[in-house]
């Protein structure tokens, strides 16, 4: 149903759900004063909160998930960019998001391959199995051996994963708390791996 200022039910209210997240921060919302005057803000307050629960987000996806156009969420990103809100970084193909000032280099490469379906799989496997084979990997992520062996590589280019003496997350620790911390975001088994997440903690102190 739309509303009769044009915006559609849904869309307001997914823009206020991440509004009400994306207003805490001191640098969007209610100080960028141009935005309120102009009926901006829900929007870029949004895609702040939005990239609060969902950092490493690529363009695209942020337009999807809050249902806006190609040039408003060009705007707003740009926008929240000067404000220092947010900052952009590049992984391969994708330009990502993330809150500012939050997340360190090897977090950002994380995330990113956190935000792709098998390399994540792998790595919360290997979070659960620190002594899973390429074989244990493939079969429980019903991928075949050489897609292992190909995100294998890349995960170890990238510094996520070492292949010295079979597969190991590297940093597991701080790949943990990227998993735990923002789990609604990245699927179930991310979400049981956050739900038994203290069994974890001191995985390979």
């Amino acid at each position: 149903m739309t509303a009769p200022d044009g915006v559609d039910d849904e869309k307001r209210a997914t823009l206020r759900r991440f509004a009400a997240l994306g207003a805490a921060s001191p640098l969007v919302g209610r100080s960028d004063s141009a935005a309120a005057d102009t009926g901006e803000s829900d929007a870029r307050d949004a895609i702040a909160g939005y990239l609060s629960t969902t950092p490493g987000a690529h363009f695209s996806k942020i337009r999807d998930d809050l249902q806006l156009g190609t040039g408003e969420t060009q705007h707003h990103l740009r926008r929240l960019e000067e404000l220092e809100a947010i900052e952009r970084y590049r992984d391969g193909d994708y330009k990502r998001f993330v809150t500012a000032g939050r997340f360190d280099e090897f977090e950002k490469r994380a995330l990113g391959y956190l935000r792709r379906e098998t390399p994540r799989g792998m790595l919360i496997e290997l979070l659960l199995n620190s002594d899973a084979t390429a074989g244990d990997l493939a079969t429980a992520l019903e991928v075949s051996p050489p897609t292992v062996s190909k995100y294998a590589g890349e995960l170890e280019e990238a510094g996520l994963l070492s292949r010295d003496d079979g597969y190991a997350v590297e940093r597991p620790e701080t790949v943990l708390v990227l998993v735990v911390r923002h789990a609604d975001s990245f699927g179930d088994r991310a979400r049981t791996l956050a739900r038994d997440a203290d069994q974890f903690l001191e995985y390979q102190a």
